[in-house]
């Protein structure tokens, strides 16, 4: 069972010249379906390839093209809404949304406006802290991506690439649930992780296959409440769409600029107009695009090329019955099965190869927190030290597994054992044969120990002294008999040795 006892964080409050203000914010993510074809005809969805290489004549608008529209791309969609708890519309329709731009070649694009594949659904968001949020998703509908018009390849011309023309995409609409920029930010990469889980994007922000339209407003304390109680917009301040944001940092900041210029105009007693905007990063604001389209600017109207689109139930229980455990359920598995804290098991499961790394260790270690500690602290961290990730490590789930059973064998101690994890990372091989052919097996031989004990005591009588008075100083001997012995003596040994002998002094 998942644990969703949360508490729900607080608004962001944004003080005024005037007074106070709450955030109001909802997400457009544009998801690209993780297919090898596009939506409607056989393309190739490769990122990278040369300009207009990828084009059939259907996207490039050719006359007399007809679309057929890709099956996996509408499995990839019905995966989606069940990974987010959402209803799947057994009929579905594809409208055209009429508007002209030179990387649109058909003039239009398909999309699902009225009828769309997945309707109502949900995402609890966990902001790091012991809150979280649910928030409510309005649907998932599929669409064409548009081409891409490159401007800074010539000063007085500008070109048209199409190999994104016709990619699917699917995206994902929530109700403005979300009340503050980290929590925006935290909504997508949530949804970037079940994607992932799921295999249905990749969630690549950087090459334009994860992006976000927010939708942000502002509103007094208590009016959002009234908003929730009737459900009734007008509670709400008027929005503004930020489009095409691909960075979760600038997802952020560019929220957090334009509630200000939001709060600005109504405080000088202007009001806000509702519009499309971009992001200027390196401005760090806001400017004006577009006045927002509505629905009937676009004049929709039902593809004549399409048939409405209907699945059948059996279809979708099959693709039900495959779907891969998910992130909120691996981690409360992780912390049932393996007693792994909060933290720690958000870390393992943020990633399915990160999952399937620490669960590899786990089970052969036999013990999941001492697998997590080592994942985490010791590989995680010289991974990222060295700028790569769980896909780039040297050093094997076996291996791994192999160090941490030295250590419950008392085979060698903790201090060994990092550096065997530095040869086993530098040089590889089997932790236990290096353990044999170096030397490095821990000194549990008590006779050994107290030798060297006794010798460190009788050498230091001032510091015998003082730890006499302050027990605490005992560490001091517990060192240097670590140090004499190269780091191989049993460290619970030397301790129980040490105390017992600083007390017979």
């Amino acid at each position: 069972m998942l644990d969703l006892t949360y508490d729900t964080p607080k608004p962001k409050v944004i003080a005024g010249a005037r007074e106070d203000w709450e955030l109001v914010i909802g997400l457009e993510v544009h998801a690209q379906v993780a297919t090898n074809a596009k939506l409607f005809s056989g393309a190739s969805t490769l990122f990278g390839a040369e300009p207009n290489s990828n084009v059939a004549f259907v996207d490039a608008g050719m006359p007399g093209m007809l679309p057929v529209i890709n099956e996996e791309c509408v499995a990839q969609a019905v995966r989606t809404g069940l990974g987010l708890k959402a209803a799947i519309n057994l009929r579905s329709a594809f409208d055209r949304k009429n508007y002209f731009y030179p990387d649109l070649p058909q003039g239009y694009q398909i999309s699902q406006l009225y009828h769309p594949i997945v309707g109502e659904g949900e995402v609890l968001v966990e902001l790091g802290d012991g809150t979280a949020r649910v928030v409510r998703i309005e649907r998932i509908h599929l669409e064409q991506d548009a081409g891409k018009s490159i401007h800074d390849m010539d000063p007085h011309m500008s070109f048209v690439d199409l190999n994104r023309t016709g990619v699917a995409l699917m995206e994902i609409v929530s109700r403005p649930d979300i009340r503050g920029p980290e929590e925006a930010a935290a909504y997508v990469s949530k949804l970037r992780q079940i994607m992932r889980y799921l295999g249905t994007c990749d969630g690549n922000m950087q090459n334009g296959n994860l992006r976000a339209d927010v939708n942000v407003s502002v509103c007094r304390p208590g009016d959002y409440e009234k908003y929730q109680a009737t459900q009734d917009f007008s509670h709400l301040g008027t929005r503004c769409e930020i489009k095409n944001m691909n960075s979760l940092r600038f997802i952020q900041q560019a929220i957090e600029h334009e509630a200000r210029r939001q709060i600005a105009i109504i405080e000088d007693g202007g009001s806000v107009d509702q519009e499309t905007r971009l992001y200027d990063p390196d401005k760090g604001e806001t400017r004006s695009m577009r006045s927002k389209e509505e629905a009937h600017d676009y004049r929709y109207f039902p593809d004549p090329d399409l048939l409405p689109l209907e699945i059948e139930q059996a279809w979708v229980d099959d693709i039900a019955s495959a779907l891969p455990e998910l992130p909120d359920t691996k981690k409360a598995r992780f912390m049932g099965e393996f007693g792994l804290s909060d933290y720690d098991a958000s870390v393992l499961t943020a990633d399915t190869t990160n999952a399937a790394y620490f669960e590899a260790v786990a089970g052969e270690a036999g013990d999941g927190k001492l697998a997590a500690n080592w994942v985490i602290n010791e590989l995680f961290g010289r991974l990222k030290k060295e700028d790569h990730d769980i896909a780039d490590s040297p050093v094997s789930p076996p291996q791994l597994a192999g160090i941490i059973k030295l250590i419950k064998a008392d085979a060698i101690s903790g201090k060994i054992a990092k550096d065997l994890f530095e040869i086993v990372y530098t040089e590889g091989g089997d932790p236990a044969e290096i353990v044999e052919a170096r030397g490095m097996k821990q000194v549990t031989d008590t006779g050994a120990i107290e030798a060297a004990v006794d010798e460190i005591i009788a050498a230091n009588p001032a510091q015998v002294a003082k730890a006499k008075e302050n027990p605490k100083l005992a560490g001091w001997f517990v060192g240097q008999v670590m140090k004499a012995t190269g780091g191989k003596a049993n460290p619970k040994a030397v301790n129980q040795l040490v105390s017992a002998k600083l007390s017979q002094q």
